[in-house]
């Protein structure tokens, strides 16, 4: 699998509702999974999207979640890029890049999902997603 670079989007409860908008304008494949999908049915939340992804018939993929619990949101402020793909190398590459002389809020590492991930957000004040696909089996 290439490394991918998209956009990702939080919003503030509403991210099925945006996902499957998006999805009526460009078409595509939509994943949706909820925060009770990932161990937590019986929290509040556990109906909001954790991590949501199109993928359009035009090579374009968006992704987007509803902010976590405890995280502000803040119409303006909520995208990250996301880079991801199963090429541990080149993504922790770029993540020593991004986050040298920037900060770090979520440090890269192995999540619940299963996945390497980490958020930074780089000196220029861009917010930044790498997630790397760990190998099944």
């Amino acid at each position: 699998m290439a490394s991918r670079l998209n956009p990702y989007i939080s919003f503030g409860g509403d991210a099925r509702q945006a996902m499957e908008f998006y999805k009526e304008v460009f078409g595509g494949t939509l994943n949706l999974n909820t925060y009770g999908d990932f161990g937590r049915p019986d929290a509040p939340e556990a109906d909001k999207i954790m991590h949501g992804m199109l993928e359009t018939p035009s090579g374009f993929t968006l992704m987007g979640s509803d902010s976590p619990p405890g995280m502000e949101h803040t119409t303006g402020n909520n995208f990250s890029v996301s880079l991801s793909g199963d090429d541990d190398a080149e993504l922790r590459g770029y993540w020593e890049k991004l986050s040298a002389g920037g900060s770090v809020s979520v440090p890269l590492e192995k999540q619940m999902w299963g996945d390497v991930f980490g958020m930074c957000t780089d000196r220029f004040g861009i917010p930044w997603m790498v997630n790397i696909i760990e190998p099944q089996g």
